[in-house]
């Protein structure tokens, strides 16, 4: 027999909500009453389900995770793997399971993630930005669900979000090849709706202008932070006739397909062109030459992003959006040690 907590409260002779004030440990109920409901549970051996929980206490513990966009990334992307690794565990810590909310079929049947939210009772949301992003996904900030975002911009009284500084990220990579005497420097970018492509670009550009440096419009292509799109943008760059002495690519992965399109080229990395990425998968320390790239702590945007989620859970409102520092990792694809 399947008992409701409304069967124990009859058996108790008190209300449902005395029964789950019992069960949450509530003060303001007498030790008598308290006691006669425990009676009851013990001898019926009651397990109050998930949603009966969720109902009487407001809060199921439960954190969505979303991979937003048309275009998503997943647990295949090193670098969200290594962020949502640090979110999940932190997040764990402080008492919360999570779910995982697919947009697959979600894009075929313009599937909601409020209602899934709300059918979930969930306490808030970690939103991983892909491309394209969907409306929906600001339709829960909107309705007021505790979102934290990851590199997507999230802007309303129970939402926030944390990024790298992107801006000083891309200023770090062109002050160094500045510092080491290159002045010829290419970019290949991300999509240009996502909100670090753009971050990063600016960057790039701002420092470019403030050094006096030439941005040549035959020497800046996009990618979509993909291996094979960085291949692409780089074979189009090398059949240019004047070439740059280095790239400065918005990604790892990306940086991966330059390299390898400079070496099926004929030429030589850092030799003839340099390459630098950003992010400092694991990859970089193993490619050959190992890249030069930026680090972004990712350790720390996972455990920002769940204390954050934790605090608007809690109460907590108007959590302003954290940037935080990177590191410059020097290896041999930029030819140089000198930071």
């Amino acid at each position: 027999m399947n008992l409701t907590i409304k069967d124990i409260a009859k058996m108790a002779g008190v209300s449902p909500s005395t029964v789950s004030k019992v069960m949450n440990n509530y003060g303001g109920i007498g030790e008598k009453t308290k006691k006669k409901v425990m009676d009851v549970i013990q001898e019926t051996n009651y397990q109050p389900t998930f949603s009966a929980k969720a109902l009487a206490t407001k809060r199921s513990n439960l954190i969505g995770l979303i991979f937003a966009g048309k275009v998503n990334v997943d647990f295949t992307n090193p670098f969200f793997n290594e962020v949502v690794t640090s979110f999940k565990k932190t997040i764990g810590q402080l008492g919360y399971d999570i779910i995982m909310f697919s947009n697959e079929q979600f894009l075929k049947d313009n599937g909601s993630y409020l209602a899934r939210c709300r059918h979930f009772h969930v306490d808030g949301c970690l939103i991983i930005a892909g491309e394209e992003i969907e409306d929906p996904i600001y339709e829960l900030v909107e309705a007021g669900i505790n979102c934290i975002g990851i590199d997507i911009e999230l802007k309303g009284p129970r939402s926030s979000f944390v990024m790298t500084d992107n801006i000083n990220l891309s200023r770090k990579v062109v002050q160094h090849l500045y510092l080491n005497n290159v002045r010829e420097i290419g970019f290949i970018g991300g999509k240009q709706d996502s909100a670090i492509a753009i971050y990063r670009e600016k960057g790039f550009k701002e420092v470019m202008n403030q050094l006096g440096l030439e941005i040549k419009k035959e020497w800046v292509e996009y990618g979509d932070f993909h291996e094979e799109s960085g291949y692409i943008a780089m074979k189009t760059i090398l059949e240019r006739p004047v070439l740059p002495q280095a790239i400065f690519a918005a990604s790892d992965l990306m940086a991966f397909g330059a390299l390898r399109a400079v070496k099926e080229s004929g030429l030589k990395v850092p030799q003839d062109i340099r390459i630098v990425g950003i992010d400092d998968i694991d990859a970089c320390r193993y490619s050959d030459p190992k890249l030069t790239t930026v680090k972004q702590d990712k350790d720390r945007l996972g455990k920002l992003a769940a204390y954050m989620l934790n605090d608007l859970i809690n109460g907590s409102s108007l959590i302003k959006p954290i940037f935080i520092d990177s590191e410059l990792m020097i290896r041999e694809s930029c030819g140089s040690n000198l930071r």
